[in-house]
């Protein structure tokens, strides 16, 4: 009997991939038959028994074989043709699921899904199956993600290096309304896309101290003595790009002891003593973002920084000088490229590298390191721009803060006599000497670096104009601007599959190579039989998340609800807090009106807050406590839902965006760096309700601000704003009876004080402007009702987001980054 016959057969609702190569019985055929090989060989099990997972890693491990073989064809390309490499360095990625994103850049969805279905397997079900790596916190793992597979997709050469952590971040289970963190363990189960590289281990080092020797030429050169010792292994995952012309590796490093177990003393009794340090050395890469409250956790915190980054410049200067013989070649065939101050430290340890082992000259080694290193900067929070106490670095890293000294003195007394404009040292130090002495890591990336880039034109503007102002000056080309953006492989192709089928129908093929093409729409923006279907699309898209809702959550939503999405990090300046409060005053209003021909609205959030956060926390469980009453009351008939969604990952974002009729950008003017949420959702249609920040002011320039719904103070006036001594301005009577709403515990009768604090700071500072731009806000909601209610406008606004998105493809971005900070050629297999 053949294997097909023995099983169940295969849901038949599903679209056909818009982007799949014709498949051909053989070759059909083949996959089938390697997918039954691998189960059986691979995972030990008999299609009989097999489980939906035991299919998911046959399936990966088939898809897997295929990807590496263009993988090591690349590799070996790149190789011969002495190929200048980029290599990125990130302390997240966050790739979501990787097997339908590989299948469509391999052009193999549909022969996979013929096979499997032959087999009697549900392609869509065992997606699901997949874990989804919580390996980055949000746009900053994500962007880094993006990037890896737009470098594979325009065949540079590249290497993404980052940790390989057990846990992730964390699950976020809601219970009452509060966030719980619990383990992400997405290596329960095994990885099937990665190869481990036991072979490929360097040791890093912590602590100790250093001693000055002097060589037969006279020149001394120090020796730093470690006490602590841990292995960096590697473990591989390619990154294939698109149509599989070109593939990456993306390297995670993973902490190990060097004696993983202290006999002598197990064999004395001290059981779990003789595992100390194999604890100690495992805590390193256990979880992303470990609390650093304490002086433990920030201890934890930098030497998983330092563990990553030293491995990865070992790992690289090793295959550099495998190939070419020396080191002074370096910037001429090694691209760094360091995401946000995480891997700032690669500036002193390349010093020290070059200088301590390899007997290069300090000149010639700060030459080196300052042309190879460039720097992006994506905050202007001052909590985000990471400092470091001395006194730990003095302990952990004690050769490196001799080197972060010296390239300090040097940098400040290149200033003494200069025609550079004047200025206190204590602006421009890498040592912040006020209070306790710090190590500033984003004025240590700026100098190590030959450019450092914003990720949007206003946040490179205020880099310019604050954090870096100083140094700007000093430096005065050094700040470029590179403007962020996505994958439309991922966030168009596999997360919007009818949206893409109509694209390809409504303006050709070509929309599947050049982002550009999408501007096509524009003349058919009026077209009202394009309009049909895509309400169609979005309909369809909007009933599948709506089954998600409710089998999650047990919520039912209207498909043909307005759906008002806010999905980002639950974070104050993100103001959450702004769009829950304006969900309170629409609810206010549908009671009091109850006759008015109420448009129905399902506002949707998700998002984790910090663990030690504790006022997102509770901005999250005042979000579930409006929820708990709008929702179930009878006076607004269901036409206000409020959800939070759980536990938010690419996977759910996937889920979210192509359903999304409204896109919240709202956070205060001058806080957000760029964002890439923005992006997502209008290149899926969805119309942006958004504050002047980040890259909502380059998406109005691009879709036009009449496509749009733009309000709030300026990032210029939230600064003059927040200068502006004395009480607080008068509140309107909307937000006064939203304020009362929750003071007098509407939403928490059993704790009715329970947001006093919360409210206390609305009313008092109000550093993110919640009050100050909620009546702006509250008449752009109502505009968005007005253009709902004129279908043929909202649907034309809908199709020109959609038109005017091509230039916010991360290959353009990727493209400038390798024509102007890399000096990478861009070339295609």
């Amino acid at each position: 009997m053949d294997v097909s016959e023995m099983l169940v057969s295969p849901s038949r609702d599903r679209i056909a991939s818009p982007i799949a190569l014709p498949a051909n019985e053989a070759a059909i055929d083949s996959l089938r038959d390697l997918i039954v090989s691998k189960l059986t060989y691979a995972t030990g099990r008999d299609p009989m028994a097999a489980t939906d997972r035991d299919w998911f890693v046959a399936a990966a491990l088939s898809l897997r074989d295929r990807i590496v073989d263009r993988w090591l064809t690349s590799a070996r390309n790149d190789s011969s043709k002495n190929r200048k490499r980029v290599y990125y360095l990130s302390l997240e990625f966050l790739p979501g699921r990787l097997f339908l994103d590989s299948l469509n850049n391999s052009g193999l969805t549909e022969p996979m899904r013929l096979a499997l279905g032959q087999l009697g397997v549900d392609l869509e079900r065992l997606r699901a199956v997949e874990p989804d790596p919580a390996l980055g916190n949000g746009g900053l793992g994500r962007l880094a993600a993006c990037f890896m597979e737009s470098m594979a997709s325009l065949g540079i050469p590249a290497h993404g290096f980052g940790i390989r952590y057990n846990f992730g971040l964390f699950q976020q289970v809601i219970r009452d309304g509060w966030q719980h963190e619990y383990p992400e363990n997405w290596l329960s189960l095994g990885n099937p896309w990665e190869f481990e590289r036991p072979d490929v281990r360097y040791k890093v080092g912590f602590g100790g101290w250093v001693d000055s020797t002097q060589g037969v030429d006279g020149r001394s050169s120090a020796v730093w003595h470690p006490h602590e010792t841990v292995f960096a292994i590697a473990y591989d995952t390619p990154v294939v790009g698109w149509r599989g012309r070109h593939a990456n590796t993306l390297r995670l490093w993973s902490a190990r002891a060097p004696d993983p177990l202290a006999l002598e003393a197990f064999n004395r009794g001290d059981h779990v003593g003789a595992l100390s340090a194999r604890a100690q050395a495992n805590a390193i890469s256990q979880i992303l973002y470990p609390s650093d409250e304490t002086p433990a956790g920030q201890e934890l915190r930098l030497r998983q920084e330092f563990f990553f980054s030293s491995a990865s410049l070992q790992d690289l200067l090793h295959r550099h000088i495998q190939q070419y013989g020396e080191l002074h070649s370096l910037p001429d065939k090694c691209a760094i490229q360091l995401n946000d101050t995480h891997p700032a430290i690669v500036v002193p340890e390349l010093m020290r590298l070059l200088v301590d082992q390899h007997g290069l000259p300090w000149a010639e080694a700060w030459r080196i390191t300052t042309s190879t290193i460039s720097y992006t900067n994506h905050t202007l929070l001052p909590e985000a721009l990471e400092t470091w106490p001395v006194p730990l670095m003095e302990r952990l890293l004690p050769r490196h803060m001799q080197i972060i000294y010296e390239i300090n003195k040097l940098h400040l007394d290149s200033l003494a006599g200069s025609r550079k404009p004047e200025m206190p040292h204590s602006e421009v130090s890498v040592i912040d000497e006020g209070g306790d002495r710090r190590v500033r890591m984003g004025t240590l990336a700026f100098l190590g670096s030959h450019n450092v880039n914003g990720v949007s034109e206003l946040h490179t503007e205020l880099m310019r104009r604050t954090v870096f102002q100083s140094l700007h000056q000093l430096y005065p080309d050094r700040i470029v601007n590179k403007t962020n953006g996505i994958t439309f492989r991922r966030w168009l192709f596999t997360a919007n599959p009818h949206l893409t089928a109509l694209l390809r129908d409504a303006i050709g093929p070509e929309v599947m190579d050049n982002p550009m093409a999408l501007e096509r729409l524009v003349p058919l923006a009026d077209d009202p039989a394009l309009h049909d279907r895509l309400i169609a699309a979005r309909r369809t898209n909007k009933a599948a998340l709506g089954r998600l809702v409710a089998e999650r959550l047990e919520i039912a939503i209207d498909p043909d609800a307005l759906i008002d999405v806010h999905i980002k990090r639950i974070h104050e300046y993100k103001r959450q807090l702004l769009n829950i409060l304006e969900a309170v005053a629409l609810y206010n209003a549908m009671r009091d009106q109850p006759g008015r021909d109420w448009v129905p609205r399902v506002k949707i959030f998700a998002g984790r807050a910090a663990a030690s956060y504790r006022r997102a926390k509770l901005i999250i469980k005042l979000i579930h406590d409006v929820a708990d009453v709008v929702n179930d009351d009878p006076a607004v008939r269901g036409l206000l839902k409020v959800v939070f969604l759980p536990d938010y990952n690419v996977s759910l974002a996937e889920a979210i965006i192509p359903a999304a009729d409204l896109s919240e950008q709202i956070s205060t003017a001058g806080m957000e760096a760029s964002g890439t949420g923005n992006m997502k959702l209008a290149l899926n249609g969805a119309l942006t309700i958004g504050t002047l920040d980040g890259a909502n002011l380059e998406i109005r320039d691009r879709v036009g601000a009449e496509n749009m719904f733009t309000f709030g103070l300026t990032a210029q006036e939230v600064d003059e704003r927040r200068r502006q001594p004395g009480p607080p301005r008068a509140f309107s009577p909307v937000l006064l009876q939203v304020l009362d709403s929750i003071g007098s515990g509407e939403f928490s009768p059993d704790e009715p004080h329970r947001y006093h604090d919360l409210l206390a700071d609305l009313t008092g500072s109000d550093w993110f402007m919640v009050t100050a731009d909620f009546d702006a806000y509250l008449a752009a909601q109502r505009d968005v009702v007005a253009r709902w209610c004129d279908r043929r406008a909202w649907w034309r606004s809908s199709v020109l987001n959609t038109a005017h998105m091509g230039w916010f493809s991360s290959d353009r971005t990727i493209g400038e980054y390798a024509e102007e900070i890399w000096r990478v050629p861009v070339e295609s297999d």
